[in-house]
């Protein structure tokens, strides 16, 4: 089953962000190579700086999708203010269908 991940960073977070980022791009290339996941970027604000991130991911339920979600170094260092898991129905350019 596919979910997208929306993850919205606290306000005045962009220097935790940018710290961040390469454990968490390293751990994105591992969801990557293992199938997890299967598109992902940030989410960007009216000065098209970094506010958020989007992943869609396949999992075989939500609790391994919230447990993906937390093992994110960003999430474990307390960047966002929110995540928001939903089970997603990928009908256009699915490319495993």
């Amino acid at each position: 089953m596919y979910f997208v991940l929306m993850c919205k960073d606290k306000p005045d977070s962009l220097e935790l962000r940018m710290a961040t980022r390469p454990p968490h791009v390293e751990y994105l290339k591992d969801l990557e190579a293992r199938g997890i996941l299967k598109t992902a970027g940030p989410l960007l604000g009216d000065d098209e700086k970094p506010v958020g991130s989007l992943w869609i991911i396949k999992a075989a339920d939500k609790q391994e999708a919230e447990a993906l979600a937390a093992g994110d170094p960003y999430a474990k260092a307390g960047l966002f203010a929110s995540v928001e898991i939903r089970a997603f129905n990928w009908t256009f350019k699915n490319p495993e269908a």
